[in-house]
C-alpha cells in the first residue's frame, strides 16, 4: 500500500488539466511501454551488485564504491520519474502531452488539428509490443511531433482514429469535396454534366438498320401502302 501510495504522488495528475464543465473526458492515457525502465533497472541491479560486493568483500576504495551506487540509483530514479510523468493524452475535444519532473510542460492541441497519423512499429517493437506514433499536425512545435514507445500501439492507433471519426471531420471533408465535385460540373464539361452525359448518350446510342419489308399485293381495295421516310425515321401511311 505505501508503494502505491507513493507511486500516487509522481502521478501528473491529468484529470485536473480537463474542461470539465465543457464535458472533456479522457478517452485514452498512453503510458510509456516497460521498455523505457530498462536502463534504469539495470543501474539499480548494478548498484546492488555493488553495495553487496562491498558489505562481503575487503575491497579498497569503498568510498568511490559508494559514489557509484549513489551516483546509479539517483540517475535511475530521475529516469524513472521522467519516463513516468511523460503521458500523451486523447480527450473527446484535444490531445495532451503533459512531461516534466519539477517543473512541468503541458502542450495542448484541438483533435481537429491532426491531420495524418504514421504508426512506426520496428521488429523488437513488434516482438515486445510498442511502437511509435508520427503526427502530422500543426501542432508539431509542441512536442507532438513524435510519440515514441507507445504500448499496444495498434489500439491505440484505432482510438485516435475513432476519436477523429466521431468529431465528423473526415464526413464533413468528404461532403466538401463532394460539394467541390458538383461544382465543377455544373459548367457541362465534368464526368456528370448533363452536356456531357448527352453527348455519351448520343455517341454510345447503338445505330439499328431496319430493311423495310416488301410490299405484298393485297386483295383489299382500300389497303394503304407503307413506306419507310429515311429523313424522319420512322413509318407514315400515304
Amino acid at each position: 500500500m505505501a508503494g502505491i501510495g507513493l507511486f500516487r504522488i509522481f502521478d501528473p495528475k491529468v484529470r485536473r488539466h480537463l474542461i470539465s464543465d465543457e464535458g472533456e473526458v479522457v478517452i485514452d492515457e498512453v503510458r510509456h511501454h516497460w521498455v523505457v525502465f530498462t536502463v534504469p533497472m539495470l543501474e539499480v541491479v548494478l548498484a546492488a551488485a555493488l553495495l553487496l560486493t562491498m558489505a562481503t568483500t575487503k575491497i579498497g576504495g569503498q568510498p568511490v564504491l559508494l559514489a557509484i551506487v549513489l551516483v546509479l540509483l539517483a540517475h535511475a530514479f530521475w529516469q524513472f520519474l521522467t519516463q513516468h510523468r511523460d503521458r500523451f493524452v486523447v480527450t473527446n475535444m484535444r490531445v495532451m502531452r503533459i512531461r516534466g519532473v519539477f517543473s512541468q510542460t503541458v502542450a495542448t492541441t484541438p483533435i481537429a488539428r491532426v491531420l495524418d497519423i504514421t504508426l512506426k512499429k520496428p521488429i523488437i517493437g513488434r516482438m515486445l509490443g510498442y511502437g511509435h506514433f508520427v503526427f502530422e499536425s500543426a501542432a508539431q512545435d509542441q512536442g507532438f511531433r513524435e510519440i515514441k514507445w507507445v504500448s499496444r500501439p495498434d489500439d491505440r492507433d484505432l482510438t485516435i482514429q475513432r476519436v477523429i471519426q466521431r468529431t465528423g471531420l473526415r464526413a464533413s471533408a468528404s461532403v466538401d469535396v463532394l460539394k467541390g465535385d458538383e461544382d465543377s460540373d455544373d459548367d457541362g464539361t465534368g464526368p456528370i454534366g448533363m452536356d456531357s452525359a448527352q453527348e455519351v448518350a448520343t455517341t454510345t446510342a447503338p445505330i439499328t438498320t431496319t430493311t423495310a419489308p416488301q410490299a405484298r399485293p393485297s386483295s383489299s381495295p382500300s389497303a394503304t401502302k407503307s413506306i419507310f421516310n429515311s429523313e424522319r425515321g420512322n413509318w407514315t401511311d400515304d
